[in-house]
């Protein structure tokens, strides 16, 4: 009788050990929000979570992506009754909180006026002031509040786009997906945003690069300004220097001053902000790449949870480099 239980146990044992893949690293890739992500994860038992990051992707695009006619936030752009999912509400209240700190420089109602000067899906205007005092009566984040768990418009006619932070949240929320799966080294990118947690594949920290700001290149410059690295933080990245166009001899940046209604004149070319969070990161680089270089110091002075990187035109034209103490630890040299 020992004897048989001694081999039964040996036997589970000896399948229990089968059962158990060993760890590897899985690299996932696909399209969300009208741009590329890349999933990279050291997967526990070398299970491919694709499926289940697609479906994910597929369930936030419902809520965010105002390219989708039935999604949560063309429903409320089109005045419809409807009381926002959690994840919606937790977007959008950051949103709000961000858009206070920096006094309205990031602005979720913004996108009429990014839009209307041709950095947008529809069709370029020909910009009058007319055009843009109609377009600043619709814009104004402390024109949108909650009543009855809805978001209330002032004006009818505002519409809300969550690009500048969405892609952001979406990166945590994966990065929290794959934590619950037992993930300890990963990184998720969506856009130019990234959350990093560990080593890669050789062992090593994440390391993330910030491209020098070069108009010239249409594709991406193959040439880094710096090299990062995260072990456990949010980066995200804003520029001014690819996404531009000349209209009578003047240069158009496709960042908008929402106070203004007009596209920013400063010396930033490019902001990189480190924070715990992506949601954070993607929405301070964007409101920094509104204030300009002085203001956004400024913030980022009061702000010590968030460290910076910012490349400016110095007045000789040369590109200078601003970075807060705090960053300088992630930088490899």
């Amino acid at each position: 009788m020992k004897l048989k239980l001694l081999l039964f146990f040996s036997l589970a044992v000896v399948f229990s050990s089968c059962s158990e893949a060993p760890s590897k690293y899985i690299y996932n890739q696909g399209f969300i929000y009208g741009t590329m992500y890349h999933v990279v994860y050291e997967s526990p038992n070398g299970k491919d979570f694709q499926e289940e990051i697609t479906k994910k992707l597929n369930d936030y695009n419902q809520i965010f992506s105002t390219y989708e006619p039935t999604s949560t936030i063309s429903k409320i752009n089109n005045n419809e009754r409807i009381k926002p999912e959690p994840l919606f509400m937790d977007c959008y209240n950051r949103s709000m909180e961000i858009s206070e700190i920096t006094n309205g420089a990031f602005d979720i109602t913004a996108g009429p006026m990014v839009n209307a000067w041709g950095f947008g899906p529809e069709d370029k205007k020909k910009m009058t002031q007319e055009i843009v005092d109609s377009l600043k009566a619709i814009t104004g984040y402390e024109k949108l509040k909650i009543e009855n768990n809805r978001i209330e418009k002032e004006n009818p006619n505002m519409k809300l786009d969550m690009s500048a932070i969405a892609k952001g949240f979406t990166c945590d929320l994966l990065s929290n997906y794959l934590a619950e799966k037992g993930c300890e080294n990963y990184m998720v990118e969506i856009g130019g945003e990234v959350v990093a947690k560990g080593k890669n594949e050789k062992g090593r920290v994440w390391t993330i690069g910030i491209s020098k700001p070069d108009e010239t290149s249409f594709f991406a410059s193959n040439d880094l300004q710096a090299k990062v690295q995260l072990p456990e933080n949010a980066l995200a990245t804003s520029g001014n220097y690819r996404n531009f166009y000349v209209e009578d001899g003047k240069r158009y940046a496709h960042t908008i001053d929402p106070k203004t209604g007009y596209p920013v004149q400063h010396s930033l070319l490019s902001t990189t902000v480190l924070a715990n969070n992506c949601m954070t990161a993607d929405a301070f680089a964007t409101a920094f790449m509104v204030l300009g270089l002085e203001k956004s110091i400024e913030i980022a002075a009061q702000h010590p949870e968030i460290k910076v990187y910012f490349i400016y035109a110095g007045e000789d034209g040369e590109n200078q480099v601003y970075l807060s103490d705090n960053f300088k630890e992630h930088l490899i040299k």
